[in-house]
């Protein structure tokens, strides 16, 4: 959630103390997300905290318009959507049966006042305020909204009548290019920014039908031919088609050094004057002469006299000069447009209205313009917030409320700082125009400052080194530097310049500037010179009086960024152009008088929990028993039972205040004001915190009254499954203590017969098989213990057979019954040692022991041992060995070291 925006806090979050909780925003918002929130008016609470969040997030979701009472906010996309404004979207909306339910669209504005002109009802004319800073959409609003009228306007049915519509629409439409070419330029902030007012007035007959347009024009900027902003652009007109005034700005002139002689042209500017010339058909001396030499009048006998200019005086006249022609050329164009497009007086009945204004207007150096741009903007905001207090009444009449409207300071303290009467700014700055004296920054300062130092909307930068000061516009303060004010505003154009336009043989300046038959008599006063201020603020007061005869519509178009980039919302710069357009004041009017709106059935859906206070307080009829709460409840729906529900709520409210004042808040004592109309209830934020705060405290009750009678269920549970969980215990322990030992039991009965019965097979196999071989093999003769020889033969066979054995069965086994020679021949067999000398081995045995304790032999080159299995599977296992016998070897020792014998 914003917490700040822009460094403004919202308005209900500082007054309320706290932003709401996020259950009580998704109940006012309803059920639906913010990007399918079609009107603003529908957010709750209404701020600039949610009113940023919808746009936000409806920008997001490619949603670019948004109704906001009134009003309609269009986003600009900065991308091309062509299925948004096609010719079959405008029919449908042309087409629907209630257009304001489909999405929100310019198209909406554009078939609601087409439909309120055929409806006839007063006041029948319309008219669509198109609002918002440049780069907003304005001129591209403007131009779909005639489009759409010259689409469903021209619906005529004959031929001939089709031709007609045809041509005016095409006329129309067509005449839009052309004005953006001679008032349109490229600025810092917008490449086709509209540097003049328009009123567009489109006029249709007794059949609803377009038969013609009129175009009205406010304040061209013209100060732009002679000078331009740095990085800012002329008129697109300039650079298109060359009309001879661009040479007029290459003209420089030199200081004189003689105050009595003229000043002198710089470098090629005499090329420039000799071009200007030609293209203005113009004979060059006399221009030359013109922008030179000023003539006056004076005394009684209007005596002549010429005084050349200073530099500054020429370059003066040289912007006069261009400046005069650029804007007559300008009102020229409007007026032949008019005359194509505007129809008979006879012919049309009714009209709608377009108009494209400046967006209020605020940068580093503010002059005149900027004046008076925002002050059209002072005098729109104020027509606007009537007409929004009207449609506020409106809402509070239909929905049966008598209510008065609160005190609210609308910005009339400003319009009296700008035009009041008899002393203004406006005023001040006109008398220092009249003065036949040169003109100071700094005492027009002064002068504003001493005459109107009593309104609260002037204010001075005392940091500012320039004189200037400042004005507290509705959208913000603005500070205005008086240098050139005085000068913009006389906007003098010397008579010499005209008489010399009105010698040039170009027939369109023949046009321009037509000799005036009828010239004033020597010694006759002239007429007072019109300022710019003072033409400005006529015109405006026309085009209120116009305004105040329609039904205003109102587009305040917003660009989400400065860069014209998709798909970025900036929330400070949007809020910058929300304040500007005048959407801040109406969130603060509405905040000031009934912000919350809340249907009836949503209201008692979520308050209904407070009549358990109204049954505590008192034990009348509004407590009703739990039935009747169900009955009421399934029968809330309807209209005829939620409005005893809904006062039995209201009831309450002063216990809450009294709870709210005995807690230490004496504000909360008084009951905020709350009105139950025939839809809706009507309140205030304060009211709506003390209902929460209310509803808060019996759901806190609520809560604790559960948590006990859950606990006590718990506690009580936990209890008897502790019971229970030591009685299972106990079983199981018992049950798999038994089944442990009988599986031990089992267990010890199997490995003690199968250990029986393998010791008893191992023992029968070992003895047949060591029986059986001792009984082949071995010789029943008994030999000596000498040292005998054997016949070849037995000795061969008998190291064959014993050469399958291992060494520790042949020892084992010989030590008991092989002596002397065959013993030695056992173990030649069994280390394979050549039987070739016998004399180079020596075997010693030890007969007193049990076994042999080592054997030795001197090797001869290498000797390799290979253990090998032995044939007999059982021959190693001995069931009952001996501690007296060597068993389950196969290895033997051989030391290359100390070979003595043993």
């Amino acid at each position: 959630m914003l917490q700040q925006v822009n460094g403004h806090s919202s308005g209900s979050d500082t007054q309320g103390g706290g932003f709401l909780r996020e259950d009580l925003q998704e109940f006012l918002s309803g059920e639906a997300p913010l990007h399918q929130l079609d009107d603003l008016t529908k957010v709750n609470p209404v701020t600039l905290e949610t009113v940023l969040r919808c746009l936000q997030a409806r920008y997001a979701a490619d949603t670019f318009y948004t109704n906001a009472g009134c009003t309609l906010v269009a986003l600009n996309p900065f991308k091309p959507i062509p299925q948004l404004y096609s010719t079959a979207l405008m029919r449908e909306y042309h087409a629907a049966p209630q257009p304001q339910k489909l999405k929100p669209h310019i198209f909406t504005v554009g078939e609601q006042t087409y439909r309120n002109v055929k409806s006839l009802i007063e006041p029948v004319n319309q008219s669509i305020i198109v609002s918002g800073e440049s780069g907003a959409g304005k001129t591209w609003t403007s131009r779909c909204l005639m489009k759409f009228y010259a689409v469903v306007a021209a619906s005529p049915t004959s031929w001939e009548s089709h031709k007609i519509a045809e041509r005016i629409e095409q006329r129309i439409l067509n005449s839009n290019p052309v004005m953006e070419a001679f008032g349109n330029a490229c600025t810092l902030r917008n490449n086709n920014s509209s540097r003049f007012g328009k009123f567009i007035q489109l006029q249709l007959n007794r059949a609803q039908q377009m038969t013609g347009a009129a175009v009205q024009t406010y304040l061209l900027e013209k100060t732009r031919v002679a000078c331009q902003a740095s990085s800012e652009r002329n008129f697109h007109i300039f650079y298109q088609v060359l009309a001879g005034l661009l040479h007029l700005g290459n003209i420089r002139f030199a200081d004189s050094e003689d105050e009595a002689q003229p000043c002198q042209l710089m470098g090629d500017a005499k090329c420039s004057i000799r071009t200007s010339a030609s293209l203005l058909q113009l004979p060059e001396d006399p221009l030359l002469e013109t922008l030179q030499i000023r003539t006056i009048r004076a005394g009684r006998q209007q005596q002549v006299f010429r005084k050349p200019c200073s530099r500054a005086e020429c370059d003066t006249r040289r912007d006069c000069l261009a400046k005069l022609v650029y804007a007559r050329l300008f009102d020229w164009l409007v007026s032949v447009i008019n005359s194509s497009i505007c129809a008979d007086p006879d012919s049309w009945t009714t009209f709608i209205g377009l108009l494209d204004v400046y967006g209020f207007e605020s940068f580093p150096n503010n002059s005149l313009e900027q004046l008076c741009i925002n002050y059209a903007n002072e005098k729109l905001q104020q027509h606007f917030v009537a007409h929004y207090l009207k449609a506020q009444q409106e809402e509070y009449t239909v929905e049966g409320l008598e209510w008065s409207f609160v005190n609210y300071q609308d910005n009339q303290t400003c319009l009296d700082l700008i035009e009041g009467s008899p002393i203004s700014i406006c005023s001040l700055i006109n008398e220092e125009c009249r003065l036949n004296r040169p003109s100071s920054a700094a005492q027009l300062q002064t002068r504003i400052e001493r005459a109107l130092a009593g309104n609260p909307c002037l204010g001075h930068n005392k940091l500012s080194q320039e004189p200037s000061f400042i004005v507290v516009h509705y959208a913000g303060p603005v500070q205005y530097h008086t240098a050139g004010l005085v000068e913009k505003n006389k906007d003098p154009v010397p008579p010499e310049l005209n008489r010399l336009l009105q010698q040039s043989w170009d027939p369109l300046l023949k046009v321009l500037f037509p000799t005036d038959p009828e010239e004033q008599p020597s010694g006759q006063s002239r007429a007072p010179v019109l300022t710019v201020v003072s033409k400005f603020k006529a015109s405006l007061e026309q085009l209120l009086q116009v305004l105040h005869s329609t039904t205003p519509h109102y587009i305040r178009c917003i660009k989400p960024n400065s860069q014209g980039q998709a798909h970025i919302f900036l929330q400070e710069q949007v809020l910058s152009q929300l304040e500007a357009c005048g959407l801040v004041e109406t969130i603060h009017i509405s905040a000031a008088g009934f912000p919350i709106r809340i249907s009836h059935q949503n209201f008692v859906e979520r308050y209904e929990l407070l009549r358990r206070l109204r049954a505590r307080t008192s034990s009348g009829p509004h407590s009703p028993s739990p039935d009747e709460r169900h009955s009421e409840g399934s029968l809330c729906t309807e209209a005829a039972t939620l409005q005893p529900l809904l006062q039995d709520i209201l009831h309450t409210l002063p216990a809450l205040s009294q709870a709210a004042a005995t807690l230490g808040d004496p504000a909360e004592a008084t009951p905020a004001p709350v009105c139950c109309g025939r839809t809706k209830v009507f309140m205030t934020d304060s009211m709506l915190e003390l209902l929460e705060h209310g509803r808060a405290q019996v759901l806190e009750q609520c809560a604790r009254c559960i948590q006990r009678g859950w606990r006590r269920h718990w506690h009580r549970k936990q209890e008897r499954q502790r019971q229970a969980a030591v009685l299972i215990q106990a079983a199981i322990r018992s049950w798999l203590t038994r089944k442990h030992i009988q599986r031990l039991h089992t267990a010890a009965t199997v490995i003690k017969r199968a250990w029986k019965r393998w010791r008893i097979g191992m023992a029968f196999l070992t003895s047949k098989e060591l029986d059986g071989v001792e009984e082949k093999y071995v010789s029943p003769v008994p030999l000596s213990t000498g040292s005998c020889l054997l016949p070849q033969t037995q000795s061969s066979l008998l190291a064959a057979i014993i050469r399958l054995w291992p060494l520790g069965l042949v020892l084992a086994n010989a030590s008991v019954g092989v002596q002397g020679f065959r013993r030695k021949l056992v173990v030649w067999a069994c280390l394979q040692l050549p039987t070739g000398s016998h004399s180079s081995y020596k075997v010693q045995t030890a007969q007193e022991q049990a076994g042999i304790t080592s054997i030795r032999a001197l090797p001869q080159g290498s000797i390799k041992f290979h253990c090998r299995k032995s044939p007999l599977p059982y021959a190693d296992i001995c069931p009952e060995p001996s501690p007296y016998s060597v068993t389950g070897f196969n290895q033997i020792l051989l030391e290359r070291h100390n070979l003595g014998h043993v």
